[in-house]
């Protein structure tokens, strides 16, 4: 089995305006990564998966992949914040009439090559290929290994209770939380089972390797990666050990048209 990650832009573009990157990342069964990189729309997203796609594959992807709700919050979005909002974790909010839906067309065009969406309720996929959705948060702040005990890393938006604070000032704190986040996934991660070894592929290596800038851009760019990285390694710990180190979150939602909107989540023993 192999594990896909895709921190996916959940904008699809228009023909004013590219999409955003999208972080992908291929991490093989002994902890190598055998790709990693960046794609730009729904089309190089789906080429990338194409040319990397063997018989037996889990694919990651932190975007909503099933919405069946109308209006409000999916189910697996509020137990986000029920389950993991003591770190200051929630997730946004998505409907039917959200603009932002990328991960539909992406489920739906990777259903037509043959990929099952697998909701996780009834545990990991054996074979085959499935693709699931994951929120890295989830996996940052429910892996014990990582030691955020109290709250999670500010290396995404800028907080309300940092609102006082000067942006280029936040953009220095927002760069050492994503530093040591990256330092604590390079020698925690690399030791744990399933392992993840960052310095196998050039591009991650570079996040071990270069300080995160200060430019919303690049640092943006570096962002992508980083999640995609997550993202495939929780893919990896989801197969190996299942409901031992994670929890499904969305699992008893009553709206299921063909699919039910799951986020399949690490978590910590007390949480489950």
């Amino acid at each position: 089995m192999r594990f896909m990650g895709i921190d996916l832009a959940w904008g699809k573009g228009s023909k004013n305006k590219k999409a955003n990157e999208s972080g992908v990342v291929l991490l093989g069964s002994n902890g190598d990564i055998e790709d990693a990189g960046w794609a730009v729309g729904i089309s190089e997203t789906i080429d990338w998966v194409k040319s990397h796609t063997h018989e037996d594959m889990l694919l990651f992807v932190d975007a909503p992949l099933v919405v069946n709700n109308e209006s409000g919050q999916r189910l697996c979005e509020k137990q986000v914040g029920q389950r993991y909002g003591r770190w200051k974790v929630s997730a946004n909010s998505t409907n039917k009439h959200s603009k932002s839906l990328a991960g539909l067309q992406l489920r739906e065009e990777l259903e037509k090559l043959g990929w099952l969406y697998s909701d996780g309720c009834s545990g990991p996929p054996r074979s085959g290929r499935y693709l699931s959705e994951c929120y890295p948060y989830t996996t940052i702040v429910g892996v014990e290994e990582l030691g955020y005990v109290d709250e999670r890393p500010v290396y995404k938006r800028k907080p309300g209770k940092m609102k006082n604070m000067k942006m280029p000032e936040f953009r220095r704190y927002r760069a050492r939380q994503c530093d040591k986040l990256i330092s604590r996934i390079t020698k925690e991660l690399s030791a744990t089972k399933p392992p993840i070894y960052l310095a196998s592929h050039r591009e991650t290596r570079c996040l071990m390797k270069e300080t995160s800038p200060m430019s919303a851009k690049e640092y943006k760019h570096r962002e992508d990666l980083l999640d995609a990285t997550l993202c495939a390694w929780t893919a990896s710990l989801w197969f190996h050990k299942g409901k031992q180190r994670c929890q499904v979150l969305g699992c008893d939602d009553p709206l299921s048209e063909i699919h039910r909107a799951t986020i399949i989540a690490p978590a910590r023993k007390g949480q489950r």
